[in-house]
């Protein structure tokens, strides 16, 4: 077992022996003591130090997105009353990551720069208003994956801020992929049938 003395454990946390002594008066990081009543910090205390300090240093982030520029209003509105919210519970925001891209996108540059971040363990919790301005589907997953990496999502639930118009659009996009996956079956489909070798192997 590694035994330190606190100048060493000060040294080692890049912190004063004062601050040490502070944090062992206070709990924060309370000393081991000899028989003779000499403070002491195992490899394990520094450990403990190391990732408390990677805890409180992790921010808070409001994520508010929108489909389309033209909806620079309802992107406002968004981070409006996400602070308003995080003001209110005397929460403190580092970051405020705004976006412009289909919920169905999963190649948003912002958005996968957070998800990075998340799972660097720099992210404490993300305030989003409605789980769509997150991801328009799977957004349990992405909920559970931040989870993993110790990172809350916060939703407010604030459905206005979900434009309907979105919803429509995504279908429509949706749709229009998998139309475009039967035609493409179909005329699969129908080249295999003028195929005469695939014919001549099938009779």
């Amino acid at each position: 077992m590694i035994i330190m003395k606190p100048g060493e454990m000060a040294k080692r946390l890049g912190i004063t022996t004062t601050t040490l002594r502070n944090w062992d008066r206070s709990g924060k990081l309370p000393a081991k003591r000899t028989v003779s009543n000499q403070r002491y910090y195992t490899e394990e205390d520094y450990l403990k130090a190391i990732n408390a300090r990677s805890q409180d240093e992790r921010i808070n982030v409001i994520y508010a997105r929108v489909s389309t520029r033209n909806q620079k209003d309802d992107l406002d509105d968004q981070v409006q009353f996400l602070q308003e919210y995080v003001n209110a519970k005397g929460v403190i925001v580092s970051e405020v990551v705004t976006d412009i891209g289909s919920g169905l996108n999963y190649k948003r540059k912002k958005w996968n720069a957070l998800l990075d971040e998340v799972m660097n363990h720099k992210v404490k919790t993300i305030y989003i208003a409605y789980p769509d301005r997150f991801i328009r589907f799977g957004f349990d997953w992405f909920k559970l994956l931040c989870e993993k990496f110790g990172t809350e999502i916060v939703v407010v639930n604030n459905e206005k801020l979900s434009p309907e118009a979105e919803v429509v659009q995504d279908l429509i996009s949706i749709i229009h992929v998998f139309s475009c996956r039967v035609y493409g079956l179909r005329k699969y489909k129908k080249k295999v049938g003028e195929d005469k070798d695939v014919n001549h192997i099938q009779s």
